[in-house]
C-alpha cells in the first residue's frame, strides 16, 4: 500500500494498521461475548429509533429532503416512508438520537450506534447482508470509533468537537467498508474520506441538530465507503499525518489508543444504555431522585431547597437552568431533577415540552441548586432535600444505574423497547421486532428488522 506525500513507511501507518485489520476480521473471529453486546447494542438503537420516529425533528427532516430522495431502498423505522439509503441513513440517524436515548461508551460519551446502526440497516435492505456479517461489521465500526475516540478524548471533546458525529463517521466507514469487502488499501482510502467529513460541535446540544450529528456520521461514512469501493483515492494516513485528522481536531492525541490491542480487547464491552432519556451526566442525580421519593413519598410542595453535588462535568454539559424545550431540558440537570422528583422518572415523557413548561415543575426547579465536587466520579452524585418542616434527607448515588457498575440488564432493555415502541407498532408488532432484533446475528436477511420496524 502506498503512503501520502507527508512521508513514512507503509507499514507504520495507524490509518493503514486500523484499515488492515478491519479488512481482515472475520465473524467467527468475535468472542461469544462480544456478539451478545452487539445485539444489546442493536435493540437499544432500534428501540430509539422506532421512538424517536414522530418527533418534531424528524419530520421536519422528511418534509425538508424526502422530496429529493433517490429510488425507494430503505425504511425510516418506525414510518411507512422509504427512502434512498443514504437519506434514511441520516433520518433513522436522527430519530434514533433525538431522545438522547441511545447506547453511551462512557470513557468516551460517543453515542456509538447511531452512526454504524444507521449506516448498516439502510445499506442491509439495498444489498441483502447475513446476520453474522451484520454483527460483525456493526462491532468493527463501534470498535473504529470507539478507539478513535480514545486517541483524542478529551482534548478534542473539550475543544468544542460533538464526538459522536466527528468518530461516527469512521465507525460508519469501516461497518459499511466490512460489508462491501473492501480490502485494506480501499479501506484505508475509506478512512481518508471520513476524516475529511467530520460533523457536530456541542454548541447544538439541546436544539435539533444535535441528533443530525449522528445521522449525518452514518451518511458520510457510508458515502466514503462506496466511493472508495470505486476506486475512489484519498490519503492511506489520513489519522496520523502532519495535517490529518488526529493532529487537526485534537490538541492532544495518543494514536497508541487507536492500535493496541487490536482483535484482543473489544470496545463494544464497554457500551452502557441509558434509563434516562437525557446527557447521561445527569444519570446519577435523577437516580438519586426517583429513589428519594420513592422511599419516602416526598411530595414536591413539601420540598423547600433540593441540593445537588455533583461532577464537574455536570454544570458544563446540563447547565442550562430554564430549558425552553424538551430538547434544552435534556440539557438541564435543574429541570432533570425537578421532573424526576414529581413524575418519578427520567423518561421521553419527562423531557418533552410539556414538563419542561409544566408550572409545578418550573416552580420546584427555581428551588434546585447544583455544587461542583470534584471528588466525584462521572456516575456518582448526592442529592439532598431540605422540607418544609425543616427535616433534611439525603440520597447518594456511587453507581448511576445505566452505569457498567450497574448495567441495564436484557428485562431492562425490553421494557424500555416496549415503551419506545409501542405506541407505533403494538403491542404484537413489537414484541415480533424484539425477537428479530434478539435473533439478529442468525438471519438470512437482517432487512426484515427494518421491514418488521415500518408501521
Amino acid at each position: 500500500m502506498q503512503s501520502d506525500a507527508a512521508g513514512g513507511s507503509p507499514l507504520d501507518s495507524v490509518t493503514e494498521a486500523i484499515a488492515t485489520y478491519v479488512a481482515e476480521a472475520a465473524p467467527e473471529a468475535l468472542p461469544e461475548p462480544v456478539r451478545k453486546e452487539a445485539v444489546r447494542t442493536f435493540l437499544n438503537w432500534v428501540g430509539c429509533a422506532v421512538g424517536g420516529a414522530r418527533h418534531e425533528t424528524v419530520n421536519i427532516a422528511l418534509a425538508a429532503l424526502a422530496p429529493f430522495s433517490g429510488p425507494a431502498q430503505a425504511s425510516v423505522l418506525g414510518r411507512g416512508e422509504r427512502l434512498d439509503a443514504l437519506l434514511a441513513a441520516l433520518i433513522n440517524g436522527i430519530s434514533s438520537h433525538v431522545f438522547d436515548f441511545d447506547d453511551t461508551h462512557l470513557r468516551t460519551v460517543i453515542h456509538p450506534a447511531g452512526p454504524v446502526a444507521s449506516a448498516l440497516l439502510a445499506f442491509a435492505e439495498y444489498s441483502s447482508v447475513r446476520g453474522p456479517e451484520f454483527v460483525n461489521a456493526l462491532v468493527l465500526g463501534v470498535e473504529v470509533e470507539c478507539r478513535i475516540g480514545k486517541a483524542v478524548f478529551p482534548a478534542h471533546y473539550d475543544i468544542g468537537w460533538h464526538i459522536t458525529g466527528t468518530t461516527g463517521v469512521f465507525g460508519a466507514a469501516a461497518a459499511i467498508g466490512k460489508l462491501l469487502n473492501l480490502d485494506a488499501e480501499r479501506m484505508a482510502w475509506a478512512f481518508g474520506l471520513a476524516a475529511s467529513q467530520p460533523v457536530g460541535l456541542r454548541e447544538m446540544f439541546g436544539s435539533m441538530t444535535k441528533s443530525f450529528h449522528p445521522g449525518r456520521a452514518a451518511q458520510n461514512g457510508m458515502t466514503a465507503s462506496l466511493l472508495a469501493a470505486r476506486g475512489y483515492t484519498s490519503s492511506t494516513r489520513a489519522l496520523e499525518a502532519k495535517r490529518g485528522w488526529l493532529n487537526v481536531l485534537s490538541a492532544h492525541h495518543d494514536s497508541a489508543e487507536i492500535t493496541e490491542a487490536l482483535g484482543a480487547r473489544y470496545e463494544i464491552l464497554a457500551n452502557s444504555y441509558k434509563p434516562f432519556a437525557c446527557g447521561i451526566v445527569i444519570h446519577p442525580a435523577i437516580d438519586a431522585c426517583v429513589q428519594l421519593r420513592n422511599r419516602d413519598g416526598i411530595e414536591a410542595a413539601s420540598i423547600r431547597s433540593v441540593v445537588l453535588r455533583v461532577h464537574p462535568l455536570v454544570l458544563e454539559l446540563t447547565g442550562k437552568t430554564e430549558p425552553r424545550t424538551g430538547l434544552e431540558g435534556k440539557f438541564s440537570v435543574f429541570h432533570a431533577a425537578s421532573v424526576a422528583l414529581i413524575e418519578g422518572d427520567g423518561g421521553e415523557r419527562q423531557f418533552s415540552d410539556r414538563a419542561v413548561r409544566d408550572p409545578a415543575v418550573i416552580d420546584l426547579r427555581r428551588r434546585v441548586r447544583a455544587i461542583i465536587d470534584p471528588a466525584l466520579t462521572p456516575d456518582a452524585a448526592t442529592v439532598t432535600l431540605t422540607l418544609a418542616d425543616g427535616r433534611v434527607v439525603e440520597k447518594r448515588i456511587e453507581h448511576a444505574i445505566g452505569s457498567l457498575a450497574r448495567p441495564m440488564t436484557d428485562a431492562d432493555l425490553e421494557t424500555k423497547f416496549a415503551g419506545l415502541a409501542e405506541a407505533s407498532l403494538g403491542a404484537a408488532g413489537t414484541r415480533r421486532l424484539l425477537d428479530l432484533c434478539w435473533g439478529v446475528g442468525s438471519l438470512d436477511d437482517v432487512a426484515a428488522v427494518a421491514e418488521a420496524a415500518r408501521t
